[in-house]
């Protein structure tokens, strides 16, 4: 079983951050663990206008691309740029991007620290 330091890790490890003109690209990053036991990791992508996505869409496309829908625990993680890192609980829309995927989803875990784990 994947244990939530191991998703954490998992998350930072695709922090990349980099500006683009005003914008910065990857410095958020997410993973999941399906209920396959899987591992889908995505980063976000801030841009004007809506067309940038959140890392956890990211990761959650990864999961839906290898045919999976369900997922049993999920995390992000902001990496400020100074080594700082802190886990960011999914916001409204992200929540109901993971329902709409697959209902079950309403039981993920959403990881809020090292030990702590809340449902959808």
């Amino acid at each position: 079983m994947v244990t939530n330091r191991e998703l954490i890790q998992e998350a930072v490890s695709v922090i990349h951050p980099r500006q683009s003109g005003e914008f910065t690209i990857g410095n958020v990053g997410s993973a999941l663990v399906t209920d396959k036991n899987n591992i889908y990791r995505g980063v976000c992508i801030d841009t004007r206008s809506s067309m940038g996505f959140y890392a956890e869409h990211n990761a959650i496309g990864s999961m839906i691309t290898a045919s999976e829908y369900q997922i049993k625990r999920i995390v992000a993680v902001y990496g400020d740029g100074t080594g700082s890192l802190y886990i960011l609980s999914p916001c409204r829309r992200c929540r109901e991007f993971m329902y709409q995927i697959n209902n079950e989803n309403i039981g993920t875990g959403v990881i809020l620290d090292m030990e702590r784990v809340v449902p959808l």
